[in-house]
């Protein structure tokens, strides 16, 4: 047997590929976005005393109450959202666990997500799963960055759509998607009766003085909006996979039966962990987040150095480079070229869209990483120039 075609164009991910690539090579690997230090003692201390304390069994199904609380609690400090963590909040398996479950447990099969473009992989796989179509609506250049293209965004939401998938901060491109477009996007789908998926797992992650807004506190949003959020890109656990979906308790209903199926539960002794980060060490994230904004700075200006043009960066792990300065206008052939010529590993953006023209030439760095891998694959990358 084959794999059932509507899911056949996701037997790998790029992300597997590159890495794969790198690991060949021995290749720096800039492609995949996970940072190579690890998150606050405390709470690294926390997991290990609840393995010892025996907490590695199956947790209760919707996650912990002291995760369930953690996470309500610290949603109304930080947005002024009070949800109820007994029915309003679920714990899944990472985001991406979150973002499945949502899709399959609230759109039928045969009926439209709207995605922003370029979009995350798993968004595609997830209404694939479903059994639904996807349409896009793109992101377009704003001098150095890019904005929503709000003329398409009204034309591709309709009564037909079932759901909306928004990401901001946005991977791949680092954009924070600004107050007027999320405004838009809440005008829309109040008017066609749509649901909406926030997926905002870089939240704590913005640069250059800019805070975060969900479009879950906009007026007429709190009853159709999913918030998903995690500990991976927040506390440097992206192997611990604990993420969470809160919103109304119907909609996390639906969400909770199809994840029941999934993974049932997971991330047992690492649950109250996160719960301890979340009271604890937000100023470990703060201190974070600076750290990052540097490195964003380090590697923005070695690729400009080396002749990339380089796309602002508002947000998340990641910064695009245009190497066309450098001759080279096929991003995905540049990145399976890389590992075994340089020793750097990167990933294409074309393989983040359905239409490819606007963004074939693309390229996403991760900068997550110590200032010493920073500079090791700058220097490697300046061979391109060479």
């Amino acid at each position: 047997m084959t794999t059932v075609a509507r899911l056949a164009p996701f037997a790998t991910t790029i992300f597997a590929e590159m890495s794969q690539l790198a690991v060949e090579h021995d290749a720096i690997n800039l492609g995949q976005g996970f940072p190579d230090t690890d998150g606050p003692q405390s709470m690294l201390d926390a997991a290990r005393a609840a393995i010892a304390d025996g907490q590695n069994q199956y947790p209760p199904g919707p996650g912990i109450p002291a995760l369930l609380q953690a996470v309500a609690d610290h949603q109304s400090r930080r947005l002024g959202i009070d949800y109820d963590p007994h029915t309003e909040v679920l714990i899944t398996v990472g985001a991406t666990e979150a973002i499945a479950a949502a899709v399959v447990g609230l759109v039928e099969p045969g009926h439209e997500v709207v995605l922003i473009e370029p979009f995350y992989d798993a968004y595609a796989a997830a209404t694939a799963m479903a059994g639904a179509f996807r349409s896009t609506v793109p992101l377009v250049a704003d001098g150095d960055g890019f904005v929503l293209d709000r003329d398409a965004l009204a034309t591709t939401i309709t009564d037909s759509t079932a759901m909306v998938i928004v990401n901001s901060p946005h991977n791949p491109t680092g954009t924070v998607l600004s107050d007027d477009d999320l405004a838009a996007i809440a005008d829309a789908c109040i008017r066609h009766d749509v649901i909406v998926l926030s997926d905002e797992v870089y939240e704590h992650l913005i640069f250059d003085g800019r805070s975060h807004s969900t479009i879950a506190t906009l007026p007429g949003m709190a009853e159709r909006t999913l918030r998903v959020s995690s500990a991976a890109k927040t506390f440097n656990v992206t192997g611990w996979k604990v993420g969470w979906i809160s919103g109304p308790a119907h909609l996390v209903a639906a969400a909770r039966t199809a994840k029941q199926f999934m993974s049932y539960v997971g991330s047992g002794p690492f649950q109250p962990a996160i719960a301890h980060a979340l009271n604890h060490e937000m100023e470990w994230v703060d201190a974070s987040c600076a750290a990052l904004e540097r490195k964003r700075d380090l590697l923005s200006g070695a690729l400009r150095e080396v002749g990339f043009d380089v796309h602002r960066t508002e947000g998340t792990f990641f910064v695009c480079a245009d190497p066309r300065p450098l001759g080279y206008s096929d991003g995905e052939q540049l990145c399976r070229d890389l590992p075994a010529r340089i020793g750097v590993a990167a990933v294409p953006v074309s393989a983040f869209v359905d239409r490819r023209d606007n963004w074939s030439h693309l390229v996403r760095f991760a900068f997550a990483k110590r200032d010493e891998v920073l500079l090791e694959g700058a220097e490697r990358l300046r061979a391109l120039r060479r």
